[in-house]
């Protein structure tokens, strides 16, 4: 089940991303570090865009950050030992630096507007009821 996304739609959703993942996407260090932990977990050279392009999807808001092992074991057909090696050290190496980022356009795309508007009231002080003792 891929979802496909336009060129148009892909530079959408960049644009509207927190600096820190814009910057993350297209950083020569990230392309640097996936392809240093595939080659250092035997991935084979055909599969490296692949799992460039799920790390990049994270990054832009399209797969979710728990869905990326499970996602890259169906798509790419891993080992499950490889995709635990792989998925443990891009989350440490590259999403956990923008994890707050991350978490914030993730909590965006989950939470309903009302849920939201609900926290917002729940969390103001009510002025008019008195203390109870």
């Amino acid at each position: 089940m891929k979802a496909e996304y336009t060129k148009e739609q892909i530079w959408k959703l960049y644009e509207k991303l927190p600096d820190d993942l814009k910057e993350a996407v297209f950083a020569e260090k990230t392309a640097d570090d996936i392809y240093s932990i595939c080659t250092r977990n035997n991935i084979e050279e055909a599969k490296i865009p692949e799992v460039a392009r799920l790390t990049g999807n994270v990054l832009l808001g399209i797969l979710p950050p728990e869905e990326f092992r499970n996602t890259l074991k169906k798509e790419l057909n891993l080992e499950k030992d490889i995709v635990e090696k792989i998925g443990f050290q891009i989350e440490r190496i590259i999403f956990f630096p923008v994890k707050k980022e991350l978490n914030e356009i993730y909590t965006m795309k989950t939470t309903p507007k009302s849920s939201v508007e609900e926290k917002a009231k729940t969390n103001k002080k009510d002025v008019y009821r008195e203390p109870i003792e």
